[in-house]
């Protein structure tokens, strides 16, 4: 992702700042919608990203866009304007849902199984990934068929593999050598 390290520093920066208003969780909601937005829709994103439209068009468009937005939201967009970086506003957002989760103790934990988790599979999931850690867990399933069955859970640096695929690969390992 282009501009991440960039991204990241804009993100600390208006989680600081709402944080000190004390809006951090509307500005958090902003961010959501503003990725959200942008990564499902393929016009936002080139529109944004498209050095020949003027900065202040896409500044008009993103006020627009999001007119229910929080003022620290719609000064950020005049701040990344100003050091021509609306192209970034996709990663911004995104790191700023990091950040902001980390603020208030909670921790995204990834799972991939090769069909949707079912409610049942996600409560057990959740209950031995409360083991493994302190913090409130919410979980993102991630679909992949290619690990035929099983799951990977990604929590923070550790990962745990279950997957069909894995225990096939190992298998294999195991016959070549």
């Amino acid at each position: 992702m282009t501009g991440t390290r960039a991204a990241l520093r804009y993100a600390k920066a208006i989680l600081d700042v709402s944080n000190a208003k004390g809006n951090a969780e509307v500005v958090g909601a902003d961010m959501k919608n503003i990725s959200t937005a942008i990564s499902q829709s393929s016009e936002l994103k080139l529109f944004l990203e498209n050095p020949i439209i003027k900065g202040t068009s896409k500044l008009a468009a993103l006020n627009e866009i999001f007119a229910s937005a929080n003022a620290d939201t719609k000064n950020l967009f005049s701040v990344l304007l100003q050091n021509k970086r609306l192209d970034i506003l996709e990663a911004i957002a995104a790191q700023y849902a990091v950040l902001y989760d980390e603020l208030k103790g909670v921790q995204v934990a990834y799972v991939t199984t090769a069909t949707p988790l079912t409610a049942a599979l996600e409560a057990q999931v959740l209950s031995k990934i409360k083991e493994l850690s302190t913090k409130d867990v919410t979980i993102v399933n991630e679909v992949n068929a290619d690990i035929i069955g099983g799951f990977i859970i990604r929590l923070g640096d550790m990962q745990y593999n279950a997957s069909i695929a894995n225990k096939l690969n190992q298998l294999k390992r195991e016959f070549n050598n």
